[in-house]
């Protein structure tokens, strides 16, 4: 990491190998941390005084964060409220906090907050994804009430990306709020809200890791201090594996500096992706060496992996060739909107598990620390990007405002061993010369501020536009058999550009079709994509075809199905489902599967799997009918009222029986598989209308 400080210092000091006796260590708490999210007054629209501490908020409803104001409207296909809402809420600091410094935290406002303490303004933070922080140490007084009150705008603002995307903006305090104490000697707070403790990977192999730890300190105090840092790096367990001090030194008053300490892990179990996700633990302690105390402690995750990129293998992890093979994510739900909660995330991320994903791409924008930190813990590689969407806005005002969400994406997730990629925009609409220098800077900051990782971007404006040359790679958002062409495409395309560019490592970033889960054909060809007919039936076909030509390219570093679930898009008015993008494998409120999910899980997960396609196809009006199975099993029995059909094998993980007949009324369908030794069941029932045409 590079930037923002005031001084660096590269530490000598003792260094101490644990690891052979065993020692443990369990960090001292030293910080404070207060839960903000209940107690909230809401007004929808603007209120002139409502920062005041006065004001009378009472008739204003009352909930908790996280909120949006947008969780109905934006979803219904109906156009959406974009503009200002008010938040307010007394916050009472206990006074045994007196003498600490108080910063006040948000995971995520969309898009600007302004926010004050008893009316007085203490600051404004734009765009809509990232955490931050303000210092209100003097606007806070330990042991009596405050008033807080923020003031939040979802409105079209030229100066923020995104300017434009295919989702629902939606407003709101939409993440956790918080109340951090801490000693007047501490880590920095204020570093773009990250954490300031950054893990930076030197060497990574089998048999030894090098681990730069950089400390961005801050000496609040009126007075100089003497001050030194210890790093120890721990098992999961607690075990210390290394552990190094500085020399205490001097830091003068209202002074920051970097302290750099170099540790090296012998032997280290490696970040193995959904292998051996392990996780070690990086504590870094803030002694004031001349009062012989301990001020802070942070502690951060250490997954320690190397990995590469290569034109002809495609990604590396660890020295091994992984298939990054997975779906892009979206923090949206039904009812709830962007309002998503913990147990939500663990929800998806169970899900994602589930599939057999390798990677999630964390479209379109920063996420909150639980997927990062669920990425951490599950082994999915991770695509990291910022709000960069359609457009820009040739500007002073946008380039900063850009930039500065980059910054604060790689700063407070420097430390995630999931993240491998750094994304620097999606599908700009133009390649004029603004856009391809903003672009360019982009990608000079991600190289200045973490030269480690890879930078990417996903382009559609074909394989040569100027837009995708600036990042370390290139991928692509292309919908073959959906936006045109066919879904026999995709390798033919993949197998040009390979071609064309033989040293051009590049991935498909977005592919996918539409899907409503009450809507089927048998055998349906490509229907529109901003029509009302979406069968569940075609979203499939395109997928195993897709699939199976992406699988047989190892050059293709990564594919992302476009999308894991449904989510809100307020502008769309298709498949028979205003406001939804229904290209999920997952519906929106998480409680379907589609089809196409199990496709890729019969694929991709190691679990059995065993799955009756086209069964929420329960009532139908022709007799005509096909049975298709989706297994991880090499063959699979199947009966149909009680009469045995022919046993099916497959070396591609479909087994179909076509020319079926359906009897009226009710029709039991039953398969059978044996996997790994144990033998799985299935069963649907579809019931034939009486006098449909054909009927057996």
């Amino acid at each position: 990491m590079a930037g923002g400080v005031l001084g660096t210092f590269v530490a000598g000091g003792s260094a101490v190998a644990a690891s052979a006796s065993l020692e443990s260590y369990a960090p001292p708490a030293r910080r404070v941390r207060l839960d903000l999210n209940s107690g909230w007054r809401f007004h929808k629209g603007d209120v002139e005084g409502a920062e005041g501490a006065g004001f009378d908020d009472n008739a204003w409803s009352s909930l908790s964060v996280p909120h949006t104001w947008n969780a109905l409207d934006g979803a219904d296909g109906g156009g959406y409220y974009r503009g200002v809402c008010w938040y307010r809420r007394r916050v009472t600091v206990p006074a045994d906090l007196s003498g600490k410094m108080l910063f006040l935290q948000f995971a995520g406002v969309n898009q600007v907050a302004d926010v004050w303490i008893d009316g007085v303004h203490v600051g404004r933070h734009q765009g809509g994804y990232s955490r931050f922080r303000f210092g209100v140490t003097g606007a806070l007084e330990p042991g009596r009430t405050g008033v807080l009150a923020v003031r939040v705008t979802n409105a079209h603002n030229a100066d923020i990306a995104p300017l434009g995307a295919d989702y629902t903006f939606q407003g709101g305090i939409y993440r956790n709020v918080s109340l951090h104490a801490v000693e007047k000697l501490a880590v920095r707070m204020l570093d773009y809200a990250g954490p300031g403790v950054y893990l930076r990977q030197r060497e990574v192999t089998a048999t030894s890791a090098a681990v730069d730890v950089r400390v961005t300190l801050f000496n609040n105090h009126t007075t100089s201090r003497s001050v030194a840092v210890r790093a120890v790096i721990t098992h999961a367990n607690g075990t210390v594996v290394a552990d190094r001090s500085t020399a205490a030194r001097t830091l003068g008053s209202g002074s920051g500096t970097d302290i750099v300490q170099t540790l090296t892990i012998a032997n280290p179990r490696r970040w193995n992706g959904l292998t051996d996700p392990y996780l070690y633990s990086a504590h870094v302690e803030i002694q004031d060496a001349a009062a012989d105390v301990i001020t802070d402690v942070v502690t951060e995750p250490l997954g320690l992996r190397s990995y590469s990129l290569d034109a002809a293998n495609g990604f590396t992890l660890n020295g091994r060739r992984l298939s990054l093979h997975g779906v892009n994510l979206h923090q949206d739900r039904a009812v709830t909107g962007w309002a998503v909660t913990d147990a939500d995330h663990e929800q998806d991320f169970a899900l994602i598990k589930e599939i057999g994903a390798t990677a999630v791409r964390m479209a379109h924008y920063q996420h909150d620390q639980k997927d990062y930190n669920l990425a951490d813990a599950t082994g999915v590689v991770v695509w990291a990007e910022i709000p960069l969407v359609d457009a820009i806005t040739d500007s002073a005002a946008f380039t900063a405002s850009t930039q500065y969400q980059l910054r604060e994406l790689i700063r407070q997730n420097y430390n995630h061993p999931s993240i491998v990629f750094w994304g620097i925009g999606n599908e700009q609409r133009s390649d004029n010369a603004p856009t391809n220098t903003l672009l360019a800077q982009l990608a000079a900051l991600v190289r200045s501020e973490d030269p480690d990782r890879i930078s990417t971007y996903a382009n559609n404006l074909g394989n040569d536009a100027q837009v995708a040359s600036h990042a370390d790679t290139t991928a692509y958002n292309k919908y073959f058999g959906w936006y045109g062409g066919s879904f026999d495409d995709v390798g033919g395309w993949a197998d040009k550009l390979h071609a064309a560019s033989p040293n051009r490592t590049f991935a498909l970033s977005e592919f996918g079709a539409g899907a409503n889960p009450d809507q089927h054909a048998l055998d349906p060809s490509a229907p529109s994509p901003g029509g009302a007919f979406h069968p569940e039936e075609y979203q499939a076909l395109l997928h195993e075809a897709s699939w199976k030509q992406l699988a047989a390219r190892p050059f293709v570093w990564g594919s992302f199905v476009w999308n894991m679930f449904d989510f809100a898009s307020d502008g769309r008015n298709e498949g028979g489902r205003p406001g939804i993008n229904d290209k999920g494998l997952v519906t929106r409120d998480r409680l379907i599967r589609k089809d196409a999910f199990f496709w890729y899980k019969a694929n991709w997960s190691p679990e059995p799997t065993l799955y009756i396609t086209s069964r929420r196809w329960t009532s139908r009006t022709e007799a005509a009918a096909e049975l298709k199975v989706y297994s991880s099993a090499a063959t699979v029995s199947a009966v149909l009222n009680g009469a045995p059909l022919a046993s099916r094998s497959s070396a591609d993980h479909i087994f179909k029986w076509t020319g079926l007949r359906l009897r009226p009324g009710e029709n039991i369908v039953t398969v059978t598989a044996s996997i790994g030794g144990t033998t799985y069941t299935d069963k649907v029932t579809w019931t034939l209308a009486s006098g449909a045409p054909g009927e057996g």
